[in-house]
């Protein structure tokens, strides 16, 4: 009938709500009549069978409140069951887990919500059985329960942290990452430029010590021949010079 039916906390029949009604539930809602009953003739109350006194019923009721549901025109409540259970039922219990995280897949390892819902479940009928025949023991393992879910949120708080630290953390390295990677092609590209600077300026060196030895070579070969002129016009001033002196009149 309702989305809460597959829960492996116990729950009694459920039945029709109204404004109308004489009972109310323990959250202070009215519990009202079926559309097939008189409205004067309030809604009878679940087998008592067996089950708890009206004070384990008040705290049942508070510990795991009704829940509530519309379905069509219709709101219907359902209360968490008062009856006592018996070994037959813990082990049907233990069954009915088994068969539930097999049916839903439910991870034997790690980290698995599927799994961590109907043991959650599990322990809260524990509590409901509990709580019926002693109400201080129920209410000590609520408070452990509570606790565990705190530990469990805290613990999950953190993981979902630190997932997100880790991610803001991979994109900074892959920021870092893309921005050394700009960095070396800048400094790539500086390379290239100042390799082709240094090429030309040795090019350029090589041409100017070319030249200069070319000029050094065309002065030297200039001093020469200048110098081999002068002796050569040296010795034709001692020859002139030496036939000028076997001269008569000399």
């Amino acid at each position: 009938m309702s989305e809460f039916t597959e829960s492996l906390l116990k729950y009694d029949t459920p039945v029709s709500i109204s404004k109308g009604t004489v009972r109310k539930s323990a959250k202070g809602r009215p519990f009202k009549v079926s559309p097939h009953q008189p409205a004067d003739t309030p809604v009878p109350p679940p087998p008592k069978t067996k089950s708890g006194s009206p004070e384990n019923e008040e705290v049942l009721n508070v510990i795991f409140p009704p829940r509530e549901w519309t379905e069509g025109n219709d709101m219907w409540a359902q209360r968490v069951s008062s009856r006592p259970s018996t070994r037959a039922d813990v082990v049907k219990l233990e069954e009915a887990l088994d068969r539930k995280l097999q049916q839903r897949r439910a991870l034997e390892t790690g980290i698995c919500p599927i799994r961590r819902d109907l043991y959650a479940q599990c322990f809260d009928e524990l509590i409901r059985q509990v709580s019926i025949n002693c109400v201080e023991r129920g209410l000590l393992l609520l408070r452990v329960r509570d606790e565990i879910q705190t530990t469990v949120a805290a613990y999950q708080t953190l993981y979902e942290s630190s997932v997100v630290f880790g991610m803001r953390k991979a994109l900074q390295a892959e920021q870092d990452k893309e921005d050394m990677r700009q960095r070396i092609n800048d400094l790539e590209k500086e390379k290239e430029e100042l390799t082709m600077r240094l090429n030309a300026q040795n090019a350029q060196c090589v041409a100017n010590v070319k030249r200069e030895e070319e000029k050094r070579e065309a002065q030297e070969k200039k001093h020469a021949e200048q110098i081999q002129f002068l002796k050569k016009t040296n010795q034709q001033l001692k020859v002139e010079h030496g036939d000028l002196s076997r001269l008569p009149f000399s």
